[in-house]
């Protein structure tokens, strides 16, 4: 179940930074999507309390999400980098998370691990000050 939301994604343009010259002085080529979460009709309630609990970190305090790129020379290619980078944001965070199988240690792992307890122990057993009367 693939949801895209790019129907109601808003974008906003700004001129952005780096390298490019004149181009990037006079050019708004940095663009912001702004997909407001609350009120999506895409989304169900139990999905928008998914999506804002895994993406919590690129959620405004109004319940804004913001992804924006202004890796490209185009607004048009950063707006598809933008839309592609927010559906697969929404979708990573719609994935049910996997039950962890608990697993027992292998003998091999239990041998490699006392063995290197044995050789911690032997290297501070080796700082130690030798005291010849307690010998």
């Amino acid at each position: 179940m693939k949801i895209d939301i790019q129907p109601e994604i808003r974008f906003r343009t700004a001129r952005s930074g780096g390298k490019g010259g004149q181009h990037v002085n006079k050019v708004e080529t940095m663009v912001e999507g702004i997909f407001d979460i609350d009120q999506s009709a895409i989304l169900n309630n139990d999905q928008k309390a998914q999506i804002k609990d895994k993406l919590r970190n690129r959620i405004t305090q109004s319940g804004l999400f913001i992804v924006k790129s202004q890796t490209e020379r185009t607004q048009l290619a950063n707006k598809e980098s933008v839309v592609l980078r927010m559906n697969q944001l929404v979708h990573q965070a719609l994935q049910p998370k996997k039950s962890r199988i608990s697993t027992r240690p292998t003998r091999a792992s239990k041998e490699a691990r006392l063995d290197q307890k044995k050789k911690a122990a032997g290297i501070k057993a080796g700082r130690k000050k030798y005291r010849f009367w307690e010998a």
